[in-house]
């Protein structure tokens, strides 16, 4: 199990010897306790930011802690680093530096695929949704794609469904920007209208824009 260390929002004391605020603690038997008398204030304090750093860092050192911060608009406990043992740190320095530009390279080999993989799936994403919404026009349905499709969003078109082309999926990514962009859905939200009553509010305009999308253009 891992040793968790709290960078506190507030400053605390320690329960043994009483020294504080602390800018770190841990908990023992519900009472904050410092690194020195939790025997780890050898310990250094390593960011998160640069995973092959801190995998090394962590591989190297023989004792190590996970360092947590309260994320009060999520309510939950986020990872901000580790404390690892001071030569394990210079240790995984000396690595990194040493094979720093074959990572870079590597990095940028994984970028150019991934940026490949996402115009692709924004296209297969665009063709779905002309598939299924003919008359939506071709710009309109190529603006959807790119706004569900971006990588890192949590948007319809990163879900597992959404990157399988489920059908409710790209449907739901579709309504979502009818209701943002055709509706005064946002207004509604801005006004302090709640989320659910808002969109109950503009479902039936939602659905009729739907249903003419849903209808082929006529050809001139």
């Amino acid at each position: 199990m891992d040793v968790v260390v709290i960078r506190p929002l507030k400053g605390r004391h320690c329960s043994e010897c009483c020294r504080g605020p602390l800018p770190m603690h841990l908990v023992e038997s519900g009472a904050p306790v410092c690194l020195d008398c939790a025997d780890l204030g050898h310990l250094v304090y390593l960011p998160r930011g640069d995973a092959a750093l801190t995998r090394r860092a962590r591989e190297a050192s023989s004792l190590w802690a996970v360092v947590v911060r309260l994320n009060r608009r999520r309510g939950r406990y986020e990872r901000q680093g580790l404390l690892v043992e001071e030569p394990a740190l210079a240790l995984a320095e000396s690595a990194c530096l040493a094979d720093a530009n074959a990572r870079a390279r590597r990095r940028a080999r994984d970028a150019a695929r991934r940026a490949a993989e996402d115009v692709r799936f924004t296209a297969e994403l665009t063709a779905v949704i002309a598939r299924l919404f003919p008359g939506c026009p071709a710009e309109r349905a190529a603006d959807i794609a790119s706004h569900a499709s971006v990588r890192g969003s949590g948007r319809v078109g990163r879900t597992a469904a959404g990157r399988s082309l489920d059908e409710e999926a790209v449907t739901a990514a579709v309504r979502a920007s009818v209701r943002h962009l055709d509706t005064a859905y946002d207004t509604l939200l801005a006004a302090g209208v709640a989320r659910h009553q808002a969109r109950a509010r503009v479902a039936e305009e939602i659905d009729a824009v739907l249903a003419s999308w849903r209808r082929p253009v006529e050809p001139a």
